[in-house]
């Protein structure tokens, strides 16, 4: 692993402890999804017009065309929006691992609803935003906040297409960039599937790098390093590579650091690897004991005690279902370590879950059991079995590690 994912494991692992994580979700995150580029949504609006969008590099302008050449009448780009971007997708595994994430701050230039659903999907209720009007509300109990800066499908008539829609923007949407400002100055943003060519990002940029010139708050990007194609010059290849090396030293003065990948796979190993080292912090003791054996109930809960307090000790969060002769201890472990910072939370420390022993409801409790385990475990990334017996009658010893 080179030096600049080591920086992305270390720094962002670090400020995810903070919830001080941004995504920012660009046209290729929703590529990966199935649905179309920009060129591929705007073919047969240059088909229409007599142009090949393959030849175009300024796409914006492009559906501009289309408005000047119609009268400034853009119900085809609307009925083109609705019908790319509609239709049901699965998110990618990206998606799922963001969104199990403590990141609390999605930004997307896309229309699609792929985010919201997957926030949706694991459990989280998303604010979505994407008028000015809908920043002064909250969602209630919301569990993050995705801020569509150019507008969402069901409005297509309102997203942000032409260039006359990007001319209007800083004006009409003054508040929506103000707001994306604070959260470029205040948080630590992964770029995925983002170009960098959108102007009212660079506009932002640009401000925040004239205004905190060598204090900027470190981001991160993903791009895929230019390839060879076939039949190509070499010396074309090496213009491209050369170009792209010269735009990534350019977002060196946002103190945007660029990961360049050969597959867009590598992003996901990379982003499980963060998930993984984010839930390391995290460590789930299990454990019954209805007898102790040859090491003696004193110095097992004392073993358990120390264990407990160590673990805290190292910044570890603690989940325990108070298991029969082993919870005490852990709670006692992870209390007295806690108490002794005057600044620190029992909750950033401990999470107790303890076990029902009966249940009047539809469902056995073996099964209730199950789901909640599955729950508890889904906090941890390292999960210790202590002991692990439990009776269940005079003489009978049943292993139950998990109990």
């Amino acid at each position: 692993m080179d030096l600049k994912k080591q920086a992305f494991l270390r720094d962002v692992g670090k400020e995810l402890l903070e919830e001080n994580v941004a995504v920012f979700a660009g046209a290729g995150m929703s590529a990966g999804a199935g649905f179309v580029n920009w060129a591929e949504l705007l073919r047969p609006i240059a088909d229409e017009l007599g142009l090949d969008v393959d030849k175009e590099n300024d796409l914006v302008a492009l559906a501009q065309f289309h408005c000047n050449d119609n009268a400034n009448n853009r119900s085809q780009l609307n009925q083109r929006l609705i019908e790319e971007f509609s239709r049901e997708a699965s998110e990618t595994e990206n998606h799922k691992i963001l969104c199990r994430l403590p990141i609390r701050t999605y930004w997307t230039t896309n229309y699609d609803k792929i985010i919201e659903n997957a926030l949706d999907n694991s459990g989280k209720i998303a604010d979505v935003k994407y008028t000015k009007e809908h920043l002064s509300t909250t969602k209630p109990k919301r569990d993050a906040v995705v801020y569509k800066m150019h507008g969402d499908v069901d409005h297509a008539s309102q997203a942000v297409l032409t260039k006359d829609d990007y001319e209007r923007y800083h004006v009409k949407m003054d508040q929506y960039l103000a707001n994306l400002k604070g959260d470029l100055i205040s948080k630590t943003f992964i770029f995925i599937g983002f170009s960098f060519t959108d102007p009212n990002l660079d506009y932002i940029l640009s401000r925040i790098r004239v205004a905190y010139e060598g204090n900027q708050r470190r981001h991160y990007c993903f791009i895929r390093g230019v390839k060879q194609e076939d039949a190509e010059e070499l010396a074309d290849f090496e213009y491209r590579r050369r170009k792209q090396d010269y735009f990534v030293k350019d977002l060196e003065r946002f103190n945007v650091k660029t990961i360049l990948v050969d597959d867009f796979s590598e992003i996901t190993e990379l982003l499980r690897r963060l998930e993984q080292n984010y839930k390391s912090k995290t460590i789930f003791i299990s454990g019954a004991a209805h007898e102790y054996g040859e090491m003696g109930e004193h110095d097992a809960l004392k073993f358990v005690y120390q264990l407990s307090r160590k673990l805290v000790s190292q910044g570890i969060r603690v989940v325990s279902g108070f298991g029969l002769g082993v919870g005490s201890s852990v709670i006692s472990g992870v209390l007295e370590q806690t108490f002794t910072s005057p600044k620190a939370k029992v909750e950033d420390q401990l999470i107790l879950r303890p076990f029902p022993q009966s249940t009047e409801g539809g469902l056995p409790l073996s099964a209730l059991w199950s789901k909640y385990r599955e729950d508890m475990i889904n906090h941890a990334g390292i999960a210790l079995f202590l002991f692990g017996n439990k009776s269940d009658g005079p003489l009978r010893h049943t292993s139950c590690p998990l109990d």
